[in-house]
Formats: structure tokens, C-alpha cells, sequence
């Protein structure tokens, strides 16, 4: 649907995003993951034809910027991390203001889309409220809507929950993920639980560069990294566990942790990521009489890769 080569923006000498490749399917939700001032905005601008490239080829369909830019923008809808609401308006006569402004001249279909948009949107309660009179959380729904005005198939959102209180995000996250199983959704985003929650697929970009790209369990595993595995017995004093462990492996490290509870007892095992770690440590206490309460692998957070994956780019 999307394919992106070796795309370039320069600000006079300063490269904003460097040479980056991307490709987005159709019916995917692609999140854009990146720190501030990582190019994640510059990109969308780039690929909605708001800025021109310095460099590089996009293709939307089988439409090219900046050649086929009227096509293209007919398939794109596009909310800027800023709305672009008129405050004074009622919700109604906005979306109406836009819908006209999009070509749908026919009032029995602006009448029909806007009933679809408000039930995708839940704008029914407040179509007849001062846009300066909602939240930033419904503010933010109602740029979707307007987004949405044309049924485009693909939808570029720019940072959609910046400055929403987790009520709001959340709200926000199941409108993208219900417009998500029709659309393609490119969304740009800081926030780490918001890609994870959300998305099919995540790119990380730092520095104007795409460092990774891929499933966010395939990014939590793509980094050799320690395992950490939760460990609570019943049964056994600290030390005979303690020791029964150690023989395992001399590259784990053991630590003692408080218990849940008074009669058990508690390990924190790491190691490197070793699937046979795990089935050892299995096989030995299977071989006592101890009983085993909790034996539990952390996973790597997200956070975590997103930190080693946007340290100082050489």
C-alpha cells in the first residue's frame, strides 16, 4: 500500500530523516516510534505531500510523489498533531464545513457519513456543542472524524494522544483500533505503551533513521539481552535451593527475594536468554519433593529496547 525508499529531508544542512526505507500493507496498523525530534513528524508531512523530499521515492498504491500528489491525497486522510478545528463552530456545522470543502455535496450523503463518523468517533453527544467547549480528548475525535470525511484508505495520524489523560488515550487507542480493521493507519507516537497496545508492526526512528522496524515481540526478543526468571518453592530452605541452583549453570546469578507469602520461598534467576536454562532448572526440582509455586520468565519490556535502539547514533 505504502513503500517508502531512501527518503531525505534536509533543513538547509540539517538532515531531519535520513535515507529511510519503510513499507506499510494494506488493512495495517504501522506505529512511527520515536523520541522527540527523532523525524517522525517530518516523515508524515513527506508522505501526505506536505513537504517535498530532498531525496528518495514514495508510492502509495500504485500512485508516485509528487507526480500523482491529487491522486494520492484522495486516498489519504491526515490529522496533524495539532487539530486544525474552528473553535467558534458547532461540531455539526464543522464537520458539515468539511464535508462541503471535500466535494460531498449531496446532503443526503454528508447526512449518512456523519452518522457513520459519529457512531466510529462517539461524537452523537456533543454535535451540537461549541468546538471551544470540549475536551482536548473529544477535540482530538473530532479531527479524526474530519480525517475520516472522504472514507479515505489510509488514514496519517501525528502524535493522536499527546497531552490526553489515560482516560482519553484509551478512548482514542480503540477508535484507531476499530478504524484499524478496514483501514491502513500510520500513527506517529512518543508514548511506548501506546505503540504496544496499538499497532501491528513498529518503526523506530532516532535521529532521522529507522533502527528498527518489526512485531513488537520480535523487537523484545531481538536484543541478547539477560533473562530474568521468577522463582518461588515450597518445601526447601534458602540455602539447599540456593545450592541446588548454583550447580545448574555458573552463568546465572541467584538472588533472593521476599515471598508472597510466609512459607515459601523466592529466587530472582539471571542469565542469558537460554531456553535450556529454564528446562533445567525444571528438571532438577522435579527431582526433590519440593513444590513449585511460581516459575515465571519476565519478558523484555518495550521500553527497554526502545532505549538501547535510541541511544547516540554514530
Amino acid at each position: 500500500m505504502i513503500e517508502i525508499k531512501n527518503l531525505t529531508k534536509y533543513y538547509k544542512d540539517f538532515c531531519a530523516v535520513d535515507n529511510i526505507n519503510l513499507k506499510v500493507s494494506k488493512g495495517e496498523i504501522l506505529g512511527l516510534l520515536g523520541p522527540n525530534g527523532a523525524g517522525k513528524t517530518t516523515t508524515l508531512r513527506m508522505l501526505t505531500g506536505y513537504f517535498k523530499p530532498s531525496a528518495g521515492s514514495i508510492k502509495v498504491d500504485k500512485f508516485h510523489l509528487p507526480e500523482n500528489m491529487i491522486q494520492i491525497k484522495s486516498l489519504i486522510g491526515y490529522l496533524p498533531e495539532s487539530a486544525p478545528l474552528y473553535h467558534n463552530m458547532l461540531v455539526y456545522d464543522y464537520l458539515e464545513y468539511v464535508a462541503k470543502i471535500k466535494g460531498i455535496d449531496d446532503r443526503e450523503k454528508r447526512h449518512d457519513r456523519f452518522l457513520k463518523l459519529s457512531e466510529i468517533c462517539g461524537l452523537s453527544s456533543i454535535m451540537a456543542k461549541p468546538i471551544s467547549d470540549l475536551s482536548k480528548g473529544l477535540k482530538q475525535r473530532v479531527g479524526i472524524a474530519h480525517a475520516m470525511m472522504t472514507d479515505p484508505e489510509i488514514l496519517i495520524l501525528d502524535e493522536p494522544t499527546s497531552g490526553l489523560d489515560p482516560n482519553q488515550i484509551a478512548e482514542i487507542r480503540d477508535i484507531i483500533r476499530t478504524i484499524g480493521k478496514e483501514k491502513t493507519i500510520v500513527f506517529s507516537t512518543h508514548i511506548l505503551s501506546e505503540a504496544e497496545a496499538t499497532c501491528d508492526r513498529i518503526a523506530i526512528i532516532n535521529k532521522g533513521r529507522i533502527v528498527a522496524d518489526d512485531t513488537t515481540s520480535n523487537l523484545k526478543q531481538s536484543l541478547e539481552q539477560d533473562s530474568i526468571i521468577k522463582l518461588s518453592l515450597q518445601g526447601a530452605s534458602v540455602e539447599e535451593a540456593h545450592t541446588l541452583l548454583s550447580n545448574i549453570s555458573s552463568e546465572i546469578h541467584i538472588q533472593h527475594t521476599e515471598p508472597s507469602e510466609k512459607d515459601m520461598i523466592s529466587f530472582e534467576i539471571r542469565g542469558k536468554n537460554n531456553k535450556n536454562i529454564r528446562s533445567r532448572i525444571y528438571l532438577k526440582i522435579k527431582e526433590t519433593d519440593w513444590i513449585i509455586c511460581e516459575f515465571v520468565k519476565e519478558s523484555q519490556a518495550l521500553e527497554k529496547v526502545f532505549q538501547t535502539l535510541t541511544k547516540e547514533v554514530k
